[in-house]
């Protein structure tokens, strides 16, 4: 008796499907793994809708303007929609550093850098691919590690492609405030370390509901899935409420 309850036990674990990544620890991994088994079929970035080949060249958008990063701005990159920074800095690792954390030659150092040499839960998080999307090198440069909000100015940073960047905010176009806010839910909802700000979260939670989720959204989710062994249960919730799952 006591065999097929460790049995069962043991077939119910593998069937397991965590809220947050523990299966992809490296980001160079991850990003691999968006390219070639998730975005092979819709290489389109998240911000401007641009498109972009498997060499990550991105095909000139008409009226797309950056006076910045203008090399950049020539290929893409995958975005952390909630920015590592945003995360990492609840590591002490990324704070204060750590006793591994020291140079060749000798120096101590932190941020980014220790978290990732140091702190397993942090690669996880960093490596997280329902937390990354392509996005224009520019873009993402300029979009740095800033909040989204809704900015007075009505004048793109770009171009054709609707990004506005200032005074350290950035206000997304309207075609990506659905996956960005669904992006951000599940972030704070599978790690329980990260957590919005109260304005930022009514202002998710409001785009939630104002840019409902579309057939793509809830493909992608259920691609990095399988191969993530993690639910993205936000998306899964709103593609299942919407008949598209």
């Amino acid at each position: 008796m006591k065999f097929l309850i460790a049995f069962f036990i043991t077939i119910l674990g593998t069937f397991e499907v965590f809220a947050e990544n523990q299966e992809i620890e490296s980001f160079s991994k991850a990003k691999k793994v968006l390219d070639k088994q998730v975005h092979n079929n819709h290489r389109s970035t998240l911000y401007c809708g641009a498109e972009f080949n498997s060499h990550k060249k991105v095909t000139t958008l008409k009226g797309f303007t950056t006076t910045k990063y203008l090399k950049r701005a020539q290929k893409i990159e995958w975005e952390h929609v909630v920015p590592a920074e945003n995360f990492g800095r609840t590591f002490s690792e990324w704070r204060d550093g750590h006793s591994q954390c020291v140079s060749s030659r000798g120096k101590s150092f932190k941020g980014r850098r220790c978290a990732e040499k140091v702190s397993t839960e942090y690669r996880f998080m960093q490596a997280d691919m329902f937390n990354l999307y392509p996005a224009i090198g520019a873009v993402n440069a300029l979009r740095s590690n800033y909040n989204f909000t809704i900015l007075p100015s009505a004048q793109s940073d770009f171009g054709s492609c609707a990004m506005k960047i200032d005074n350290r905010k950035a206000e997304p176009p309207e075609l990506a405030r659905g996956a960005i806010t669904r992006t951000y839910l599940y972030m704070e909802s599978a790690y329980k370390r990260y957590n919005m700000s109260a304005s930022q979260r009514k202002l998710m939670k409001a785009w939630d509901k104002m840019y409902p989720v579309n057939n793509w959204e809830c493909d992608r989710a259920k691609k990095i899935s399988s191969l993530q062994k993690s639910e993205n249960n936000v998306v899964k919730s709103r593609c299942e409420a919407s008949g598209l799952l």
